[in-house]
């Protein structure tokens, strides 16, 4: 499949009560500067794209990585023909058939009905070119618009518009911008160009002004084509002029070539082929979402040095720097899948994240732009432990050690940076319950304490290694081994009453007791000790089999995370948020593959498509697109920072991965039906494989997977050595 074939409306059908993703149809090249998406509608706030809407109001320049965040430093571009009654988007908007429309990820193509214009873009790294073909005998312009704060200069001489916007949902730096540049291939008609006033424009007004529209007229006759070239800058004026002028020598055919061979470079990596062509087309959408966060928020200087804009200190430094992520999301499958497929963009990235410790003094946990804090945990830690043992950005470990025991040995005064409660934390071994949501935030911090140990372990402290693996322990501080849950304590010890196992919020992110009390991923084999090993399993069943109810006391109302759940139906494994992503692969560690097996088969096949409805809930960085990716190729990464995937049931019959060491692994899968729910027998190079995971240094190596599915389970005995990754086991 190359990139034409993957409609980027994939997940695009939602409201803020209910999310069949919460995507957003994102043309770009992978990991660019900015996404461009068409804009339907001004009046549904962050949901300012709906796949069944019939009115286009623009191409939004955005850099939204979700609702719940909030866009910042964005525009609207609008091809219109003739006057405009009133300068408002309502009355600038025009009809246009989503069915005739193309929204690819490297190429739009949009018939605006009102106006017969042919409006069509195309991304580059940073920027743009759009075609506008003009068909009506009327003024040709382009309408520019911008929340907030925005300033447009015009430069008659080289057909140019400059200028920058203010406007962001949340930002270090109050004054932050992003400069842009547009310039167009045919001179402008100054009559119909500048800030509409009383009929008349102004074209070069002495200041910023707030909430406005910029018309710019095209010269020419009819029917003509327009192509305008965009570039932007977080930098200064200057840099986006120099980003515009390397882009200068593509027109919009060149540039449009160039994004198609950037995307199909990265989709051809993983190769499949089945019989069920809408489970490949389902692969291939989720595919395309993984390569599209983090966004770089660096640039070239003249001398192709890499730089960005430090919303800290607000001044330009050096190095690379990248925004629009989220790591309590992405830590669990987004960057596992980079290591195995581009080892090199991850260092970069792992640079990028460097100096915003170096800039802030922590490590990053929720970036757009820069830190806003969110979600429980500092679990980048897991992003560089999964790095440090796969042999990635091994000359970067000594700083990154030095910055993850920064984050858990020292409280910041602001909260959005570090680990909230580290002080607690460290005197108690978990974060009471006057913290919000201080189950997630315990065991989180458990977590990122055996990713501390094993980044030690590459660079062989042992001491501090064995200090880590201690205190990763702490999740048994916490456990209540009555109920079978995690709960909150008081500073005292005492447990939260009354206690409700179906209750959100308040003591657990996203999620009641059920979701979050199984988030050991580092010490799975020493949770089922503390339960007793009968009682693991019983719980885990229990887990699966109890309907989806909820209540709603620590929320105050439904989240829509809630209704989610309660649609998929599911049991409690609510497979439609991230805390749940791990739990259907637990059964292995309890030595019921087969219980994992037929959950993950039934759950890439009925919660996954690749529709305007294509997931059971937020999709969130490219998270919930790379558990699809593991689970259908076979392997699930549960603990990120062992070097280990789980395996689970793969969903194609042949798959071809093309790694970055210029080896290549296949996978194969005999009897792959709908009724062959439970694997048989594998085989590595046709030597049959006992053990329930296989490691990243047996993947990369490449070579052939064979997997033979069956009818009914196979029963065998499992022993110790089998099964996954577990500190308990592994001390």
């Amino acid at each position: 499949m190359d990139v034409t074939q993957i409609d980027t409306r994939h997940g695009t059908n939602n409201q803020h009560s209910y999310s069949n993703g919460n995507t957003l149809p994102y043309t770009s090249v992978p990991w660019g500067m900015n996404h461009f998406v068409p804009q339907t509608t001004n009046n549904n706030g962050s949901w300012f794209f709906h796949p069944n809407d019939h009115t286009f109001q623009g191409f939004r320049l955005t850099h939204q990585p979700s609702p719940w965040m909030g866009d910042f430093s964005h525009f609207l571009l609008t091809p219109i023909s003739g006057p405009l009654a009133n300068y408002d988007l309502f009355f600038a908007q025009s009809s246009y058939r989503p069915n005739e429309a193309i929204f690819n990820p490297h190429y739009l193509k949009i018939k605006q009905l009102r106006y017969q214009i042919t409006s069509e873009l195309t991304p580059s790294t940073y920027g743009a070119k759009i075609r506008a073909s003009y068909t009506k005998n009327e003024n040709h312009a382009l309408l520019f618009s911008a929340e907030n704060i925005s300033y447009i200069k015009v430069d008659e001489q080289k057909n140019r518009v400059l200028g920058y916007v203010q406007n962001f949902a949340g930002c270090a730096d109050k004054e932050f911008k992003m400069h842009f540049i547009l310039e167009a291939n045919c001179p402008f008609d100054l009559a119909n160009t500048g800030h509409p006033k009383d009929g008349t424009f102004i074209l070069n007004p002495n200041q910023p002004i707030e909430n406005q529209f910029f018309q710019i007229g095209f010269l020419g006759t009819t029917p003509k084509t327009v192509e305008i070239s965009l570039a932007t800058s977080f930098i200064s004026p200057e840099q986006a002029k120099l980003n515009l002028e390397r882009q200068a020598h593509m027109d919009f055919s060149a540039t449009k070539k160039k994004a198609f061979e950037k995307w199909n470079a990265y989709l051809n990596k993983i190769q499949v082929s089945d019989s069920d062509a809408s489970k490949v087309a389902t692969f291939y959408h989720c595919f395309y979402r993984t390569a599209l966060f983090p966004q770089r928020f660096y640039e070239y200087d003249e001398n192709q040095n890499p730089i960005h804009y430090n919303t800290t200190a607000r001044q330009v430094a050096p190095g690379r720097l990248y925004t629009n992520n989220g790591f309590w999301d992405t830590y669990k499958t987004v960057f596992p899948l980079y290591s195995l497929l581009i080892p090199e963009e991850y260092e970069k990235m792992l640079t990028g994240f460097l100096n915003s410790y170096r800039e802030t003094g922590y490590l990053p946990k929720w970036l757009s732009p820069d830190e806003r804090g969110l979600m429980p945990g500092t679990l980048i830690d897991a992003v560089v432990a999964d790095a440090a043992v796969k042999g990635i950005g091994t000359n970067l470990m000594t700083e990154f050690q030095e910055a993850m025991l920064k984050a858990a040995t020292t409280q910041s005064d602001k909260e959005n940076y570090g680990r909230r409660g580290a002080l607690d934390y460290n005197k108690l071994g978990y974060v009471p319950a006057s913290y919000h949501e201080s189950v997630n935030h315990t065991l989180d911090y458990a977590y990122s304490d055996f990713c501390i140990s094993a980044v030690a372990k590459t660079l062989g402290n042992k001491t501090l290694q064995k200090e880590y693996e201690e205190r990763s322990k702490n999740y048994l501080h916490i456990f209540d081994k009555e109920t079978g849950f995690m709960r909150a304590k008081d500073k005292e010890g005492n447990f939260r009453t009354p206690f409700n196992p179906f209750s959100w919020g308040k003591d657990y992110a996203e999620g009641s007791a059920w979701q979050s009390s199984f988030a050991v991923f580092h010490d799975f084999l020493g949770l089922k000790e503390a339960y007793g090993s009968d009682l693991f399993l019983a719980k885990l069943t229990e887990l699966a089999n109890t309907p989806p109810k909820f209540d709603v006391s620590g929320y105050g109302y439904e989240i829509h995370e809630m209704s989610e759940m309660a649609m998929i139906d599911f049991g409690q494994i609510a497979l439609s948020n991230q805390p749940s992503f791990h739990l259907p692969y637990l059964f292995q560690y309890a030595k019921r593959p087969a219980y994992t097996e037929v959950l993950i088969k039934q759950a890439v096949n009925q919660f996954f498509n690749a529709g305007f409805d294509g997931y059971p809930g937020d999709e969130d960085n490219g998270s919930m697109s790379g558990w699809y990716i593991f689970s259908t190729l076979g392997f699930y990464p549960v603990t990120p920072g062992s070097g280990e995937y789980v395996f689970g049931i793969p969903a194609f019959e042949n798959v071809r991965i093309e790694l970055p060491n210029d080896k290549v692994l296949t996978l194969e899968t005999a009897n792959n039906t709908p009724a062959h729910q439970f694997v048989k027998a594998r085989f590595r190079d046709k030597e049959p494989i006992k053990s329930l995971f296989i490691t990243h240094s047996d993947l990369i190596r490449g070579g052939h997977l064979k997997t033979t599915l069956g009818l009914v389970p196979e029963e065998r005995e499992i022993t110790q050595a089998e099964l996954p990754f577990s500190l308990s086991e592994y001390e």
